[in-house]
């Protein structure tokens, strides 16, 4: 299943849990899907968080640097 699937999926299951009326069981059918789904998630914003690089322009010279080193490159 996709990010966006396993996401709406989620918010149902959320929703769902949240109106109540759920017997013990389904309530517990429905935690563990949004724990797994939850997990799934999790490692696809991981793995798109590996691929996300910025192009910045120092001394000149394009550089590649990761998303994640906390500084955002200044527009010229």
């Amino acid at each position: 299943m996709d990010f966006e699937k396993s996401l709406k999926r989620l918010e149902e299951l959320v929703d769902k849990l949240e109106k109540g009326g759920l017997s013990l069981e389904e309530s517990l059918k429905c935690f563990e899907q949004g724990v797994k789904l939850t997990r799934q998630c999790r490692q696809a914003l991981q793995q798109a968080e590996q691929k996300i690089s910025v192009l910045s322009k120092e001394n000149g010279d394009w550089t590649e640097k990761n998303f994640d080193d906390g500084e955002m490159p200044e527009k010229d």
